[in-house]
């Protein structure tokens, strides 16, 4: 019935005359409250969605370029523009050679075992944009470590954004990569490093190597001159509990002999050499100037070629020092020998007067068996006589 009546109530309003029908309907002030709400309401869902829809029209956007070519191109072009226009002031390590293996838990130091320093340095005479000597003004720096792949290419420039992508976070459960003092105040354009040292090792990346970065903390300087960061050379680290078994680098002559590059502590190489009482890299040293076979013997067939070239390579770095030592000849002949039994010279007695001969005219000594004077000051090493005086050979 009351759908019999509603459409009977249109009805007749359609059959009344047309002034009647578009004659305004007096609102209520219920509904008039009413709309304003509702209108209210959807002015403040308007206003939430607005923020939301522009972000997700943003992100959509800024994906569309970025998976093109073009924004690519464009985008390689405007760092490398950074890098080339604006990047006339770098950080850089005082000394970037580090240690080839450095150990967890240990602290860090430069390759001569000075703590580490950071400088800011031009990189070109023309300092467009240096408007103020930045040496007034203290710099944030903060130490980092890197990829040991970065830079590819071995490149001497980059942008931010590359340096930044290339910083290494610590593995899943693991402490950060980092330990100790990784931010540091650089005044008067220097910044001492103190103690740092690693948590982990280096292992679990591609090329199992890191380097040491440094950069401006974000918001610490306030140039409009962009600082490249510092890098330094690529380096290996291991768990300290291999520290006892590291090589030294140099080694130095009272080192046990298994310090040397393939004689691995304990191992069949070292049991051999100690055997025949071989026990320092000094001894090492001696044997292979007067008897090289003697040793190739001892050390046998499993030190091949290469690995002799790698074990005598190492220990020739040895710092030999200034100590010399005479061995008495015949015919009034003395020789100096270096710490390694080398013949660095000789004092020969010419009608009562000592004439030195240098290690460039030791050829001129015919009259004398050298070699078998080496062998025989070798077998007598310890009643040589320590050089005193005016006879030291350089």
């Amino acid at each position: 019935m009351s759908a019999k009546r509603l459409f009977t109530e249109s009805q007749y309003k359609e059959d009344e005359p047309a002034e009647k029908r578009l004659k305004p309907r007096r609102l209520s002030l219920a509904s008039v409250i009413g709309k304003v709400i509702g209108l209210n309401s959807m002015n403040k869902i308007l206003s939430d969605l607005e923020p939301r829809l522009r972000r997700v029209v943003n992100e959509e956007f800024e994906n569309a370029l970025s998976n093109s070519h073009f924004f690519t191109r464009f985008h390689s072009l405007e760092n490398q523009a950074e890098v080339e226009t604006s990047s006339c002031l770098q950080l850089m390590f005082s000394k970037k050679v580090l240690p080839p293996t450095l150990f967890t838990a240990s602290k860090i130091a430069d390759k001569d075992n000075n703590p580490l320093q950071v400088v800011l340095v031009e990189r070109s005479t023309t300092s467009a944009g240096t408007d103020h000597d930045l040496s007034l003004y203290p710099i944030k720096i903060e130490i980092v470590v890197l990829n040991g792949e970065f830079p590819l290419g071995g490149g001497e420039t980059w942008s931010s954004e590359e340096f930044n992508k290339n910083i290494m976070k610590e593995r899943e459960g693991k402490r950060p990569l980092l330990a100790g003092e990784l931010c540091v105040t650089m005044k008067e354009r220097l910044a001492h490093v103190g103690d740092l040292e690693f948590t982990d090792n280096s292992s679990w990346i591609r090329c199992r190597k890191f380097r040491l970065g440094a950069r401006v903390v974000p918001g610490s300087y306030k140039g409009t001159v962009r600082i490249l960061e510092a890098i330094t050379e690529p380096f290996v680290v291991k768990d300290h509990r291999g520290e006892s078994y590291k090589k030294n680098h140099p080694p130095a002559l009272g080192d046990e002999v298994w310090r040397l590059e393939k004689i691995g502590k304990e191992g069949t190489f070292h049991k051999k050499l100690q055997s025949e009482g071989i026990n320092t890299v000094q001894e090492f040293l001696k044997l292979s100037v007067v008897d090289t076979p003697r040793l190739r013997k001892i050390l046998g067939p499993g030190m091949s070629e290469r690995k002799w070239d790698v074990t005598i390579r190492h220990a020739r770095t040895c710092v030999l020092g200034n100590k010399q030592y005479s061995f008495q000849g015949n015919n009034n002949c003395v020789f100096i020998l270096n710490p390694i039994c080398e013949v660095v010279g000789a004092l020969i007695d010419v009608d009562g007067q000592l004439v030195t001969v240098a290690p460039s005219d030791l050829s001129v000594l015919t009259n004398y068996n050298i070699e078998s004077l080496v062998r025989a000051a070798y077998e007598n090493w310890n009643s040589l006589q320590e050089v005193q005086g005016n006879y030291i050979f350089q």
